[in-house]
């Protein structure tokens, strides 16, 4: 099974605004769904890709505290 969910994403989220951007994390997130988590980690994947290395380092060094909490 081949979905494209990158393409498929990028598709559905091209020329949204920060608001609805937003309220498709917020509702992703509320629902648990865990078949909506591939989609959440598109999201991920952009924001990493198009990050410089001190953003990418930012990301990691607040993810780490976040999963130390855990």
């Amino acid at each position: 099974m081949n979905f494209q969910i990158r393409d498929a994403i990028t598709a559905n989220m091209t020329n949204n605004s920060a608001d609805d951007v937003r309220n498709v994390v917020e509702d992703a997130i509320q629902r648990g769904e865990e078949h909506l988590l591939p989609g959440l980690g598109v999201f991920f994947e952009k924001l990493w890709n198009s990050a410089g290395e001190q953003e990418k380092a930012k990301m990691a060094n607040e993810l780490a505290q976040v999963f130390a909490a855990s």
